[in-house]
Parts: structure tokens; C-alpha cells; sequence
């Protein structure tokens, strides 16, 4: 009888029953049983609908979203009374991160004043730099195609006549790039093809320079030299960047007033 009585679903909904009466008796107490519904709340279920249908919310719809809410409402009060928000990491990182998004958002306050963002573009002025750009033409000489592809672009380059340019191998990216700094070719090529490529002369065609496909002949034609962009064409990134600075020292600052009340004890 008893290992029949194990096997029956219905002993299993009957004591987890039981034992989720016993923890609310146990854990919910006396507290408030009211759940108050402000029309800030009510607007904003209804804006959220509307922002994912694209149309706002019949009454019925509207009736469902908040009964929605107010089932959420009640599961959150009773697993917080019955301590099972104990010992929860994901809970726990989501509460340290709403208050370090609270500290932030209440010290990025309102824009930056001109002033402001002049002082902090002056003591940034390098973060705002632009870095020399090359605009070249590449041609391919495959490692996998070719045993001596250095030896053959060496050859083709010898025999290039006037403006033409060298057959070279089919290659998976562009031949032809337009305004790329160093560190971009870099990413693209390869360290050792950008620190070449911008040592060469302009205008005409040059190699074998190495990149991490193969071998190249390479013709820069056009450089554009370093430099350093006015506070008004990069006002937009210079006060994105002094909000997000604001942010973070804020909340640096209230982390530390925090710390100093809490004494931290390791085996």
C-alpha cells in the first residue's frame, strides 16, 4: 500500500500543498495584505503594451495586464516571506546592480554646462585624436595557391608597366580601402602589414609587404595626417563620455561610504 500511495501524483501535490501552507503560516505573518495599484503603475503596464503591439490596450487586455501584476505582486511577497530569496546569487547581483544604477542616474543630474564640457574635453584631449589614415590598394599573392609567392610578387612588381595593376590571386576581403587608420589595417592584415604599409611612399605601387594571408604589392594613395578635432565636432561624444564619468566616480564615491560602516571578517 505504501509504495502504491508513493507512486500517486496526487500524494505529491498534497504535500507540497501542505508544506507551502506551513511556510506561509510560518513566514507571512501579519504583515500588510494590501496591494495598492497607482495609476503611475496602471500607465505604465499600458504604455509598455502599447510600446510591443503598437496599440494601446482594450479594457479586457488592460484587466489582464493587471491581474498579471497583482499575481506577480503576491508570489514576490510570499517568496520573500518564506526567505526564498535567501542566498540567491542571481537575485542578489540584480539588487546590487538597480542601486548602482540608482547612484548613477541621480549623480549624472542635468547636461554638462559649456564649461564643463570644456574643462574635461582639455583634460581628454587625447582620447578625441585622430589617428593618421591611409587610403591604399592591395594585390594578392596566396601562400596556399603559390610555393614562391614572395618571390612572384617581387616578380610581378618588376614588371609592372605605368599605372597598370598587378593580377595578383583572389583575395576574401576588399582590394581597396578608403580612410583606415593603422590600428584598423592592423586588425584586418595583421601587425606587421600595418606597421609597413604606413612607412611606404604614396602613389605608387610597392612590396612584397607580409600580412597574415600571404604576400602583397601595395600602392598608397592617399594619407591623411593626425589630428585633433574641435570641442564643437565632437561635443556629443565629450559630454556622452563626462555623464559616464560622472557616473562612475559617483558610484565609486558611494561604494566607499558604504564600505567604511562594514567590517569584513575571513577565516
Amino acid at each position: 500500500m505504501l509504495a502504491k500511495l508513493i507512486r500517486e501524483p496526487l500524494v505529491y501535490f498534497l504535500v507540497a500543498g501542505a508544506a507551502l501552507f506551513l511556510a506561509t503560516e510560518r513566514f507571512g505573518g501579519d504583515g500588510d495584505a494590501r496591494i495598492i495599484l497607482t495609476e503611475a503603475e496602471r500607465a505604465r503596464l499600458s504604455n509598455q503594451w502599447q510600446a510591443q503591439m503598437g496599440r494601446p490596450p482594450s479594457s479586457e487586455e488592460l484587466a489582464a495586464l493587471v491581474e498579471q501584476w497583482v499575481r506577480e505582486e503576491i508570489y514576490y511577497r510570499e517568496a520573500v516571506a518564506m526567505g526564498l530569496d535567501d542566498n540567491d546569487v542571481i537575485i542578489r547581483r540584480r539588487l546590487a546592480q538597480k542601486l548602482t544604477f540608482l547612484t548613477e542616474d541621480l549623480a549624472a543630474g542635468g547636461e554638462p554646462t559649456e564649461a564643463e564640457l570644456a574643462d574635461y574635453y582639455a583634460a581628454n584631449a587625447d582620447r578625441y585624436a585622430e589617428p593618421e589614415r591611409f587610403t591604399f590598394t592591395h594585390a594578392y599573392f596566396s601562400t596556399e595557391r603559390r610555393r614562391t609567392a614572395e618571390a612572384d610578387a617581387r616578380q610581378a612588381l618588376e614588371a609592372l608597366d605605368g599605372d597598370a595593376v598587378p593580377a595578383g590571386d583572389p583575395f576574401m576581403l576588399q582590394r581597396s580601402y578608403v580612410d583606415r587608420s593603422q590600428r584598423e589595417i592592423a586588425e584586418l592584415f595583421g601587425r606587421e602589414f600595418a606597421a609597413e604599409l604606413v612607412e611606404l611612399d604614396t602613389g605608387r605601387w610597392l612590396g612584397p609587404v607580409r600580412s597574415a594571408y600571404g604576400w602583397h604589392l601595395v600602392r598608397v594613395d592617399s594619407r591623411r595626417e593626425p589630428r585633433q578635432p574641435t570641442l564643437t565636432e565632437v561635443a556629443g561624444r565629450v559630454a556622452a563620455d563626462l555623464q559616464q564619468t560622472r557616473r562612475r566616480e559617483a558610484s565609486e564615491a558611494f561604494y566607499q561610504t558604504l564600505r567604511e560602516r562594514y567590517q569584513v571578517v575571513q577565516p
